[in-house]
């Protein structure tokens, strides 16, 4: 899949530049990158993956609450900030491609574009000490 937005573009040459983990998302939801620190995380590089649309990467990683119930995927920062293009934050469990659990803080935001448009979302994450 071909990423035509340039703030895209640059989002992802910055998110490869940094040490904490990031997730870039197109306007449809499609995962259209994420970066080595978030490989280590979730257990599979992005070349291994590909684009991901959001039915699919939603799920993947199994998050689920403090008491291990299942978030549904409107709950998920990354798909909030994309259905109503607002920030948004949350803590909760993943498991990896790999089966290991890690607990996260998960800060998402929409990417503005010129003239205050809306051209993908990121989400950037932390691991956190298990509650």
């Amino acid at each position: 899949m071909a990423v035509k937005e340039l703030e895209i573009i640059l989002t992802r040459q910055l998110a490869d530049s940094l040490s904490i983990p990031v997730f870039i998302t197109d306007t449809e939801g499609t995962l259209v990158f994420f970066n080595e620190p978030a490989e280590y995380i979730l257990g599979q590089k992005y070349s291994e993956t590909g684009a991901m649309p959001v039915d699919q990467w939603s799920g993947l990683f199994e998050p689920q609450t403090k008491a291990g119930k299942r978030i549904p995927r409107i709950d998920l920062p990354l798909v909030k900030t994309l259905t109503y293009c607002q920030p948004a934050q949350s803590e909760f469990w993943i498991k990896n491609l790999k089966g290991k659990r890690y607990y996260l803080s998960v800060t998402s935001f929409p990417l503005m574009g010129r003239s205050n448009r809306f051209v993908g979302a990121v989400a950037i994450f932390w691991e956190k000490e298990s509650p």
